[in-house]
């Protein structure tokens, strides 16, 4: 069974699911269930700099990479 990161559309709460094939996956903090997969990126070690994917600066939900529309 996976680990995906979700981003949940309602309140943008970020959060990993353990997924069984076809279960519902619903935000633990306000149980909604309108979440989006998130891409995933490695974690590293070192001093390199990290993709920042054509995003501005800022990055995370409201920087437009979780697909929210903001």
């Amino acid at each position: 069974m996976p680990i995906y990161e979700y981003v949940c559309m309602e309140c943008e709460s970020h959060f990993e699911e353990l997924v069984r094939n076809g279960e519902a996956v619903s935000c633990p903090d306000c149980e909604a269930s309108n979440v989006r997969k998130q891409f995933s990126v490695f974690a590293t070690h070192g001093t390199a700099e990290q993709p920042s994917f054509g995003g501005p600066a800022s990055g995370g939900c409201c920087g437009g990479s979780c697909g929210c529309g903001h």
